[in-house]
């Protein structure tokens, strides 16, 4: 029965690699968290530009009206710079985490091709074994039945 050396050590990167790809799977999630977030955000600066746009309208004459939504737009605007900065952060930790995944994959194919080479190894050996059995089976048969005859 063929028996794999390394097989712990595969197990081992095995669990490492799903475990990659877990922490890129966080990742991606929060990069798409943000990314709603500044859709929101986006939104709502839109909504404020036309709140503003109607308060500077003739006639609407309402100044402190007109500052809070100007200083709305402008903590919104920080909000979203804010955002900007962390979704960079957030891809380039997920550019980090997609390379650490592949390097983490790459390591396990490496270990399942060897694996699978010993196999393949393991079973010419045996089968090389067992031909060599059955031929001096043979061979002793064959001796047997020329010693029975006279």
């Amino acid at each position: 029965m063929f028996h794999f050396r390394l097989e712990t050590l595969l197990r081992l990167r095995i669990a490492e690699r799903d475990q990659r790809r877990a922490d890129l799977a966080k990742a991606l999630r929060a990069a798409e968290l943000l990314r709603t977030q500044q859709a929101s955000l986006g939104g709502e600066q839109a909504e404020m530009a036309e709140r503003a746009r109607k308060l500077k309208s003739p006639g609407a004459g309402n100044v402190d009206a007109l500052l809070r939504t100007h200083r709305y737009e402008i903590v919104l605007a920080a909000r979203l710079r804010q955002l900007v900065a962390q979704i960079a952060e957030v891809a380039a930790e997920a550019e980090r985490r997609r390379l650490a995944l592949v390097e983490a994959d790459r390591q396990v194919r490496m270990l399942e091709k060897l694996r699978e080479r010993q196999a393949v190894t393991y079973r010419q050996s045996e089968e090389r074994r067992e031909a060599k059995q059955f031929d001096e089976a043979a061979i002793q048969g064959f001796v047997r039945q020329q010693e029975a005859t006279p």
